[in-house]
């Protein structure tokens, strides 16, 4: 006799493992299956954790190596162990997938290994064991993409899962695409020691940022030894003996160039897993990128709910943690909702970049007369104190009625200063309710104070 559930989740992701835990929590008889062997997805497995190991201790690497003479700390000749700094990484890797599949036993979820397959209406196969359920989430996440005539093997031509692992430190890396994960993997292995040109098909980095920040935030990188060129298009690699051979050209048209390099990471963006899934099944359908139509309410057909990267809206395993929350409280009868203006986003670098809500280039186009207060670190005391004076906190605000739109900063620990706009907005806030409210002294998130001051026409200086 096949397994009955009221909620089986394919993929054990953010977004996967966070609706199975909630499911659980209300009392909903729950299975997930994840293919990979390990839950946490792409996340936890070779996305945004492995890349934080690596991004904090080669930061750590190039601090005691540049930085703290300048503290009067003396350490001696620093030298790097590659292969120790990826053992670190894959323990915490390991010991939080493991914390996974213990939550998932805390809260009486059953755990299956395997692919698993819509066959119809509240069926789902498991290698070839049916699972009956009352609701199916659909969680499978995202892959890398990838351009054509251009071979992945994921040792020399690598996608951000090769580029966390590679064995030695490339003397020549070429890095394609400038968004995010791009750029937190050029950084990584630029303090490592490689020389790093970053190839982009856009004029500008960052698509998506605030282009105040993200102009700032070439000078920064450029300054830290990531070379730019800009508005290419890559046409191929080609894989020598010992080299590596990229082709490019400009985007707007133009002579073909050559760059060599030891190693290539393919860094252009993500596209939907989805294929294989029998969505056809269910009257599931997907647009021309794989992306799976669903109602605002997460809804893809009678008993069938997708979230996170395989759904319309931002890629972000913070965004689909909440989503998979929001689907779990639905299927339990409760309200369930995701604010996708109110999802931040974060860049890793150092220093870190990160925002909310809309960019000064959205509200102009969409023709709303706003306010702006910006803030420099220059002029921070810890910041001061702390020789982390790069960037800035920028806080914009309707012109009528001081509502805060949105916020975008650059500098040190701005991945956590963000939070604060995030909870203003959720409740409506005004620059000025900001402004009146009380930060220690001194912090970095003051600059946020301070912005919005700005915003109010205030003149405080720190």
């Amino acid at each position: 006799m096949a397994d009955t559930y009221d909620v089986v989740i394919i993929g054990g992701g953010p977004g996967g493992y966070n609706c199975a835990i909630r499911a659980g929590q209300l009392g909903l008889k729950t299975a997930i299956i994840e293919k990979r062997g390990k839950l946490g997805g792409t996340c936890l497995n070779v996305g945004c954790i492995p890349s934080k190991a690596l991004l904090h201790a080669s930061e750590l690497f190039a601090a005691a190596k540049n930085d703290f003479a300048g503290l009067g700390i003396k350490t001696g000749k620093v030298e790097l162990d590659l292969k120790a700094m990826m053992g670190q990484k894959n323990e915490a890797v390991d010991g939080l997938t493991q914390g996974v599949e213990f939550l998932m036993k805390k809260n009486k979820v059953d755990y299956i290994k395997g692919f698993g397959k819509i066959t119809g209406p509240g069926k789902v196969d498991v290698d070839g064991k049916t699972l009956n359920t009352k609701n199916i989430v659909i969680a499978t996440g995202s892959e890398p993409s990838t351009l054509p005539n251009i071979e992945i093997d994921e040792e020399r031509v690598v996608t951000n899962t090769g580029a966390i692992a590679l064995k030695e430190v490339p003397k020549k890396l070429i890095l394609i695409g400038a968004g995010v994960i791009g750029l937190e993997l050029g950084s990584v292995w630029s303090r490592l020691g490689s020389e790093v040109t970053v190839v982009e098909y856009l004029d500008r980095i960052m698509p998506g940022a605030d282009n105040e920040v993200a102009k700032e935030a070439q000078r920064v990188f450029k300054k830290q030894g990531l070379d730019f060129r800009l508005g290419m298009r890559v046409t191929g690699v080609e894989k020598m003996k010992t080299k590596l051979k990229l082709f490019m050209e400009p985007a707007k048209g133009g002579d073909e160039e050559v760059l060599e390099a030891d190693a290539v990471i393919v860094a252009v963006g993500r596209r939907p897993y989805t294929e294989g899934l029998g969505l056809e099944k269910v009257g599931g359908k997907t647009d021309k990128r794989g992306v799976i139509e669903v109602t605002d309410h997460f809804k893809v057909a009678d008993g069938v709910w997708a979230v996170g990267d395989c759904i319309p809206g931002p890629m972000l395993a913070h965004q689909a943690e909440d989503d998979g929350a929001a689907v779990a409280e639905l299927i339990a009868g409760k309200a369930g909702h995701v604010d996708y203006n109110l999802v931040p986003s974060v860049v890793y670098t150092n220093p870190e970049i990160a925002w909310v809500g809309k960019t000064e280039e959205q509200l102009k186009e969409e023709g709303v007369e706003y306010k702006k207060g910006k803030f420099p670190f220059q002029a921070n005391s810890r910041a001061r104190t702390n020789h982390e004076t790069t960037g800035f906190v920028k806080v914009l605000a309707d012109a009528k009625t001081d509502r805060i739109l949105g916020a975008h900063m650059m500098g040190v620990g701005v991945g956590e200063m963000i939070h604060e706009i995030c909870v203003a907005m959720e409740f409506g806030a005004a620059s000025e309710d900001v402004a009146r409210t009380c930060h220690a002294h001194p912090t970095m998130s003051e600059a946020v104070r301070q912005a919005a001051m700005g915003v109010e026409g205030w003149t405080m200086q720190m």
